[in-house]
């Protein structure tokens, strides 16, 4: 039993509750930081869960995960596509990483010019920001649909659940909070999904060698407590277990052999992320070696 994320996962609710039940006695230059500090830290709590925490029984942590407080994307479905992105040897490969920004040449020439400028616009922290949410969500919930329509029923029974919670959610907002759910979409999820993107916009760069495609940002501990951590995120896929609280210990002490395997990999907190990246492009769209490379470190494309 881990009470530090138990007690972690009453403080994100209670917030979140409070938030939308005293949202009309909260100035809005307050109630957006505050709103997208929660969704945010519940998608970092989510993620956490995925890993098999904070209790050794299963049913119970996924009702923890499951409150769909970000209301577009099935905990069930990020539970499933994050650990398929958790194959280090399919890292940043367009096809096989659920995760990746990344595109291969064929599906990038397929791109009208908007679409394409669009992408581009992302490959900067600024972009990402503004774009990213609206693009991520739209792409995902038209890639939902398709899977749906094609027929495959499991996807239809793991939607079917989330939007009942869904129907759950938005009733205490219309009715108990007098929130619609398009002041919700615009005060919470968007700038809580915006909040996320920050920790994911450089944590993986396309490399040949596995052990360098992974990143890490130091000396952020206000970002560090919403993103629990996983902004030593070569130390999370080196031992993805590790609960949040422990995983700096645990980072410390192996720092020197996860810099010297990922290259020097690393950012001094996210202001230097920012100032390197916040109106420069992090990588180009298309996978510079078309496909991510396979476990052997430097291998033929997979």
């Amino acid at each position: 039993m881990e009470w530090p994320t138990l007690i972690l996962a009453i403080a994100i609710y209670a917030a979140w509750g409070a938030l939308t039940f005293f949202h009309h006695l909260i100035p809005l230059v307050l109630l957006v930081p505050a709103a997208a500090w929660t969704i945010a830290w519940q998608g970092s709590l989510q993620h956490e869960i995925i890993h098999g925490h904070p209790t050794k029984w299963r049913a119970v942590n996924r009702a923890l995960g499951f409150v769909p407080l970000s209301l577009w994307i099935p905990f069930a479905r990020y539970r499933t596509m994050h650990l398929c992105h958790h194959r280090d040897e399919r890292l940043t490969d367009p096809l096989d990483d659920p995760e990746s920004y990344y595109w291969i040449e064929a599906d990038w020439a397929k791109l009208s010019p908007l679409a394409r400028g669009l992408v581009e616009a992302q490959t900067c922290l600024a972009g990402r920001l503004v774009i990213g949410p609206a693009w991520s969500i739209t792409r995902f919930l038209w890639s939902e649909a398709r899977a749906i329509r094609a027929g495959d029923r499991l996807l239809l029974s793991i939607w079917a659940r989330h939007l009942l919670g869904c129907a759950v959610v938005i009733a205490w907002l219309w009715s108990v909070c007098g929130i619609s759910p398009l002041a919700y979409l615009a005060t919470f999820v968007y700038p809580g999904t915006a909040l996320l993107l920050i920790r994911s916009f450089a944590e993986h760069k396309a490399e040949g060698a596995v052990s360098k495609r992974t990143a890490i940002v130091e000396g952020s501990p206000v970002l560090a407590l919403l993103f629990l951590n996983n902004n030593l995120h070569a130390a999370h896929h080196a031992h993805p277990t590790l609960p949040w609280y422990r995983l700096p210990e645990w980072y410390r002490e192996h720092r020197a052999a996860l810099l010297g395997a990922n290259g020097g990999l690393l950012y001094e907190g996210y202001k230097d992320v920012f100032r390197r990246f916040f109106v420069a492009p992090h990588d180009r769209p298309a996978h510079p070696l078309g496909r991510a490379p396979d476990a052997t470190d430097g291998g033929a494309p997979a």
